[in-house]
């Protein structure tokens, strides 16, 4: 005996299967594409990052909190593919297989009284102001202002200037 209507019952249960399998397959997708990613790659515009090591092709990376001394950069964008960053920023790029998963560009996030190593090849890295790597410190750092002549011209034996967020950073010797 067949009750009436059985037949539509079916067919919308396997219509709610297999929208239920298809909904699954995209999300699947999207969580490997994620999985695959590092924390680093990971972060969203605001987010702050710490350069455990520095290397051209390798480097080792962290999130980290932006008030934490060691947040060197701060997230500026985030694309999934290659892209120009801005001429005062760095660029992060995670690749997987051949092919980029991950674009990051970085502005600076220095902290007063903090010191950094800077290198061409890899960016900047926090380090104790008493090593060796020490390039400069930061002598004074000057948020909404991007003007190289808030820096005491007498004192600082450099600058950074930042203009998106607007920050100026004055830069003196490691072994002041």
């Amino acid at each position: 005996m067949k009750l009436a209507g059985t037949r539509h019952i079916v067919r919308l249960v396997l219509a709610l299967v297999a929208v239920a399998v298809a909904v699954l397959a995209v999300s699947g997708c999207s969580m490997l594409k994620d999985a695959s990613k590092s924390d680093t790659a990971k972060a969203k515009v605001g987010d702050c990052i710490n350069v455990i090591a520095g290397s051209a092709t390798d480097s080792k990376t962290a999130p980290i909190d932006c008030g934490d001394q060691k947040a060197v950069y701060k997230v500026a964008a985030v694309y999934d593919q290659k892209t120009d960053c801005k001429e005062e920023q760095t660029s992060y790029e995670e690749t997987l297989n051949g092919g980029t998963t991950a674009f990051l560009c970085l502005t600076p996030n220095f902290k007063e009284g903090a010191c950094y190593n800077e290198s061409q090849n890899t960016g900047y890295k926090f380090v104790d102001c008493a090593a060796p790597e020490a390039s400069f410190k930061v002598t004074k750092r000057i948020d909404g202002v991007a003007d190289e002549f808030q820096c005491d011209a007498g004192t600082a034996v450099g600058f950074r200037v930042v203009p998106d967020p607007k920050t100026t950073f004055c830069l003196g010797s490691p072994k002041s």
